[in-house]
């Protein structure tokens, strides 16, 4: 299920619980969010690096109505996953939209040959909030990533302890994903990674991936039962756990990509990222 926080309330919700049907309650969410994370929102960011990257192939998991896949760039061959798509317009001509969970299409999918290209350019994981979902995400996708990938990962900035917890009770919602930016900091540092402070709740982008890592699949249960259990508290008290952030400025963005890569494992960190791939 895709985000739904800065868009026009649905007439029959899918979910249901206290406050979920209050669109009063909605509204105060997004003036807090819109405080808290001002300026552009995640939409705007989208495009934003999709301008700066250009990527030839872009997947996103989580496709909802299509504003967020259609941040691409026209020329920009677009595949899009979820289990209940409602694209504005329907799919067009370099669309390619698969009604299915992630875990159906990458059981049943050699991406490599769907896109006809040996790694993908840019993804983004927006589908449903449960942190170790996203970790299994993530986990697919870096496996199909070459050397110039990225990797972007929403609701990594959760606005309030209400509307992050594992159970959706309210129409403002972005889950536990947070958790998995703390996962991948501390588990992969080879890693390189930042969350850009945009509305509503954030947008982590990660870079410098390698294929050949098995760490995350090989321990993913064990750090399923260890993440789960931080609550929206560890996340206000230990902000080090988290990846450092930046403006919610395109410049910043720019700056972070053209920067040099961190020193990790199997990478040499005198290589700077191209912005043209």
């Amino acid at each position: 299920m895709s985000d739904r926080n800065a868009e026009q309330l649905p007439t029959t919700p899918p979910m249901s619980g206290p406050g979920f049907y209050d669109e009063r309650l909605l509204r105060t969410h997004l003036e807090q969010a819109a405080a808290k994370l001002p300026g552009s929102d995640y939409y705007v960011v989208l495009r934003w690096i999709h301008e700066i990257l250009q990527p030839k192939t872009y997947i996103e998991i989580g496709v909802r109505n299509g504003v967020s896949l259609r941040q691409a760039l026209p020329v920009t061959l677009r595949l899009g996953i979820d289990p209940a798509p409602a694209l504005i317009g329907g799919a067009r001509s370099n669309e390619r939209i698969f009604p299915m969970t992630s875990d159906e299409f990458f059981e049943c999918h050699d991406l490599r040959q769907t896109l006809g290209v040996p790694a993908f350019g840019l993804a983004f994981i927006d589908g449903l909030h449960l942190w170790e979902q996203a970790l299994q995400d993530f986990i697919h996708l870096e496996r199909i990533a070459g050397p110039e990938s990225a990797i972007l990962i929403h609701d990594c900035l959760p606005l309030d302890a209400l509307t992050s917890q594992r159970q959706r009770t309210t129409d403002f919602y972005s889950g536990d994903v947070w958790k998995l930016a703390v996962c991948l900091k501390e588990q992969r540092p080879d890693l390189r990674m930042v969350t850009v402070r945009t509305g509503p709740t954030g947008l982590c982008i990660v870079n410098q991936l390698d294929r050949t890592s098995t760490i995350l699949a090989s321990r993913r249960n064990e750090y399923v039962e260890r993440y789960t259990r931080l609550d929206y508290t560890d996340f206000v008290t230990r902000p080090e756990r988290l990846p450092k952030t930046i403006g919610n400025v395109r410049d910043e963005i720019v700056s972070w990509f053209a920067g040099p890569l961190e020193t990790g494992h199997g990478h040499d960190p005198t290589t700077r990222i191209s912005t043209t791939s």
